[in-house]
Order: structure tokens, then sequence, then C-alpha cells
């Protein structure tokens, strides 16, 4: 998510430091305080940003770097006229108050002039003490040390879009902080057209409205599109004739940013041909809360579809989820912008998992693949993919394996296997956390 939003808002990762999966703090470069506060104000995964005035493996080295900071950037925040406080944050391990103040105390040689205000200060500044992800083994000194002026912080996002508050939910409504990561992971900005093909009641339509995109999405279910049949929510048996995705984007004050939910089967697009679509950011069905269905019979043959009619109503056939996967692949190699992004839950078997098994196609580059434990052996991973390449007629039917670009074969494909298998271990899950 870090990485996404660096990329919009410009930035990067420090170059002195590598960046360890596990440590809590990261070094960035940012050009300016205001693109600092930018970034902090769409972030999920970050609590706060700190304008960063030395760090070091030990205090001695802590100190030193202090004392080679440029004091003319230190002194607009230390006037006598000012107010301010020291904070002290360790990660992974709990200082007594007396040692708190110790390590405040051995910060006296830094030019303070102003006054200790503990309650409305006008500048924060932190210690952050880095002591290691091992709870059992704690190191008697930290691993790193840091100091700075606190810039931003920003955690109320997820909080006033709730899912509890919601007006309009379903079975698998997507998780507020969930929604945002994919959102920030598709560098949704103002005025993008962002896309959801099943988009269920909407939820990932609110992020990205949020942001400033305008959005749209498409649902095979018409009851869900409409707002009609039973309600999902505890002690209410129908839904109210105001359940709806609009309703929800109106409850937000961001009902502007929508343009529409049509009914459609995503297996067979209903667009004009052409780049329509700056973000694609949608969670397939899998599971047994939301079935996977697609319009046409398994028995249905060219001959019954040249004598349909334009008012035939096909019926629903299952749709494997490899197919599923295909077929969102093809749509957002054809219908993305160039640099457009697609941000997708794909679910594993975890005993069973390879790098294979992520689906992949010529025209677009897999930019990210993050997991979120579902159970000891089921997972999700959230896949981001850019549109790198235009498309062509010959990208029609590609997916890789080992290594190229085949036609892809339907049902013989080698994640069908894969992925009827993590259905089922899904669908049975499910069934034994429901008993």
């Amino acid at each position: 998510e870090i990485k996404s939003l660096l990329s919009l808002h410009g930035g990067q990762f420090s170059g002195e430091q590598e960046i360890h999966v596990n440590s809590p703090f990261w070094i960035l470069n940012i050009p300016s305080e205001e693109m600092a506060r930018g970034l902090m104000k769409r972030t999920v995964c970050a609590k706060s940003i700190f304008e960063l005035w030395g760090h070091g493996r030990s205090a001695g080295e802590l100190y030193a770097s202090l004392k080679n900071y440029p004091v003319d950037k230190m002194l607009p925040y230390l006037q006598s006229d000012s107010t301010y406080k020291i904070h002290i944050h360790t990660f992974n391990k709990t200082l007594t108050q007396a040692q708190k103040i110790k390590k405040i105390d051995a910060l006296e040689f830094l030019p303070f002039k102003g006054k200790v205000n503990l309650k409305k200060p006008e500048h924060i500044f932190w210690i952050l003490e880095d002591y290691g992800m091992d709870p059992n083994n704690v190191p008697e000194e930290p691993f790193h040390l840091y100091f700075g002026r606190w810039v931003h912080g920003q955690r109320e996002l997820i909080e006033s879009y709730s899912v509890k508050k919601r007006h309009f939910i379903g079975n698998t409504s997507m998780d507020a902080c969930l929604s945002f990561i994919m959102a920030n992971h598709g560098r949704v900005k103002p005025n993008d057209v962002v896309y959801d093909p099943f988009v269920g009641t909407g939820g990932l339509l609110i992020s990205s409205a949020h942001f400033g995109a305008y959005v749209c999405g498409t649902d095979i279910d018409y009851n869900t599109i409409h707002g009609l049949g039973k309600a999902t929510r505890k002690n209410q048996k129908w839904r109210g004739p105001d359940e709806n995705i609009r309703a929800n984007l109106r409850q937000y004050g961001l009902e502007k940013y929508y343009l529409d939910a049509l009914v459609s089967d995503s297996s067979r697009p209903i667009w004009r041909k052409g780049m329509l679509f700056d973000a694609i950011i949608t969670d397939p069905p899998y599971g047994i809360r939301e079935a996977t269905r697609r319009t046409g019979s398994q028995k249905e043959t060219v001959k019954t579809a040249e004598r349909s009619t334009e008012n035939h109503i096909f019926v629903s056939s299952s749709y494997h989820l490899s197919d599923i996967f295909f077929d969102l692949l093809k749509f957002a190699a054809e219908y993305l912008v160039m640099g457009g992004r697609l941000v997708y839950w794909l679910p594993i078997y975890r005993p069973e998992y390879t790098e294979e098994i992520i689906p992949r196609h010529p025209c677009l580059q897999l930019i990210s693949n993050c997991e979120q434990m579902l159970s000891s052996h089921t997972s999700r991973r959230l896949i981001t993919m850019e549109k790198v390449k235009e498309f062509k007629d010959q990208d029609q039917n590609s997916y890789l394996l080992d290594g190229q670009y085949m036609p892809y074969r339907g049902h013989n494909s080698f994640r069908e296997k894969y992925f009827s298998g993590v259905t089922k271990r899904i669908a049975k899950e499910e069934k034994d956390n429901q008993k």
C-alpha cells in the first residue's frame, strides 16, 4: 500500500535502508511535508509519519546523528514562544516511567527553548525504539532508534466507514479497512473511473468514491443490484425500499461520484471496445456465501443461441473459478487504460500454493501479491496488476504456463483443477464454521 501511494504522491524508499518486511518502521524520501500529509490522509496500514531528525543502531549513534542534523531545520519548532512535548514509543517492549524520563533527559543537548505542554503542545517529538518482532526473545537494547517531529497521523477513516453502520450490506460486504487498502493499491485518484465487475452491495465503490473517483459496477444478481429480496442484517427479514448502492454512497455524501450499477454477466462484457477504466477493483465470488454463476446452460449449443430472441432469458450455469479469473484478466487487459491497475482477491489452499497458480496475462504486469490468512490451510491473496501493453487480438485467449503464454484450453487448464479444489475446501471450512 505504501509503495503504491508513494508512486502516486511522489517519493520513494530511502536508499540507505534495506526494507525489512518485519520492521514496523520505514524510512521514506518524500519531497515535501504537504505530500507526506497527503499520503497519511489515504493510508490504512501506517499509523503516523514523522520528519526524521536522527536515527542509529544505538543511543550513541542516535545522538551523533541528531548533532549532525541542520540546526536551521530544527529552529522553527524550538522557538521560545512555542510549546512541545516528547513522546516515547517502544515496539515489543514496555519501559517504566523512570526509564522514559531518563531517555528524554538525555536529549538535553538539543536547543529546545519553548515550554513543555503535555496536553496541547504545538509540536510533538517522538523517540521510536525497535526491539524486534519476537515477544519471547526481547533484547536488552533496541535494534534501531529514531527521533523525529510528528507530522500527521490517521486512524479515523476506517471507523467512519464501518460496515456495521452502513445502510445497505450483504453476506460478503468488504471490510472498510480492506476496501481502502484495495483502492490505494489501485492508485485511485480524483476523476478516475473505477469499475467493479462483481459489485454486490458496492462496498468497494465507496472507498474509491471517497478518493474522488467516479464509480460503477455490474453484477449478475438482479435482486442485489436493485436492493430486493431477503435482508442479511440481523433482526430484519426483507430489504427496505431505499436499500441499494446509491443509498450507501448518499449516506457518505458521495452520491455525485456514482455512475450506475447494471445487471450483467461478467463473462459476457457489455461495454463498447476501447480503454474505459482507470482501475478495476473487485472481489470475485467464491465459497458457499456467494454463488459463482453466469448466463447460459452448459448444454447450450450454437444452434440454440442462433434461435434465441432478444427477449430470451438464459438460464444460469456454474462458473468455474479458473474461468472467472481468466475472464477477469482478459477484460482488464482490454478495458483498462495504459498504466491502469487491476486489484482483486485470489483464494488459495496454502499447502499446495505456488507462484505458478497466480493467473497471468501478457498485457498485465504483477505489481504485488499480499496474503490474508483465513485459516491454517486457506487464505486469500490481494493481487495487484498494472497494464503495461496494448491489447491485441492475439492476446485474446492467452495465459502463462512454464514461463510462456499459451492458448487457454478451458477446463483442461492446470489452474482449473487447483481452483476447483480450493472452492471445495473453502466451502467445507465455511460449513464447519457455521456448525
